[in-house]
């Protein structure tokens, strides 16, 4: 099973946001991330994958099938995609905010095959002795891992997240991308994240998508995409790839001189 985006052109109002963009491929059990300087698109592609905006022209197509074309209930089943910003009933429970989830496009009648998926989804990303807490009483960290619980908990072939890990300290930062990693492998979704830390990812994805000037200008595995001169110009900085100690990609980044 693969995604792929062909000629896609998106926008609001008649303005295109992004014009021409084509991404071959995306498979199942790899994270794709999408980076690129502030109002470069992320979120309108994020969108569009999602079927949230009709574009003006161009496909998504999910195993060579259409997913613009999937009905409500179909496309749900297919992706999951988390915002930028936790929206939550605050009366809700973790347990029944993750529970609203998965029932989403289904009738109203839970089974007990339900309520362990939400158990179990809890359980992967650790919270489950936050089960029967409010969701209007968790800390910005928390609220994000119930998020992504409401995300995975459907076992969609495709997962979106729109920036999962901004204004969140760095342990928070590292819990979810090490969770996202870990279902990927797991459950094998395909994956697609939006960040603008490029250290996370550099750290944490497959293969990088950059978006810029309205078009996707480099598509390749980090170390790749992170050193290309197109790379620089998008972000106007100089940068230089190092490698860690544990052989992670570091990217020292400044202002041009």
């Amino acid at each position: 099973m693969t995604l792929a985006v062909k000629n896609l052109e998106v926008g609001y109002r008649k303005a295109s946001v992004l014009s021409d963009v084509t991404v071959a491929d995306l498979k199942p059990g790899t994270v794709t991330g999408l980076i690129g300087p502030n109002a470069s698109g992320k979120s309108t592609l994020m969108t569009a994958i999602a079927g949230f905006m009709k574009p003006y022209r161009g496909t998504v197509t999910l195993d060579g099938a259409s997913l613009l074309q999937m009905g409500r209930s179909q496309r749900a089943q297919a992706i999951s995609y988390m915002p930028q910003s936790f929206g939550c009933n605050a009366l809700l429970s973790v347990f029944e905010a993750v529970l609203l989830s998965l029932k989403q496009g289904s009738g109203w009648r839970v089974r007990a095959n339900e309520i362990a998926r939400v158990n179990a989804a809890l359980e992967e990303l650790g919270l489950n002795h936050l089960s029967n807490r409010g969701v209007d009483t968790l800390s910005g960290g928390q609220a994000q891992m119930v998020a992504v619980a409401q995300a995975v908990v459907r076992r969609p072939s495709v997962l979106l997240f729109d920036e999962p890990t901004s204004a969140l300290d760095v342990h928070h930062q590292l819990s979810i991308l090490d969770s996202v990693r870990r279902i990927c492998g797991q459950q094998r979704p395909i994956v697609i994240i939006a960040l603008h830390d490029l250290n996370l990812a550099a750290r944490y994805c497959d293969r990088l998508l950059l978006l810029n000037d309205s078009r996707l200008q480099a598509d390749g595995p980090p170390d790749q995409v992170l050193s290309l001169e197109s790379f620089g110009s998008a972000y106007q900085v100089e940068t230089t790839l190092e490698q860690t100690r544990g052989g992670d990609i570091f990217v020292d980044v400044r202002l041009p001189a």
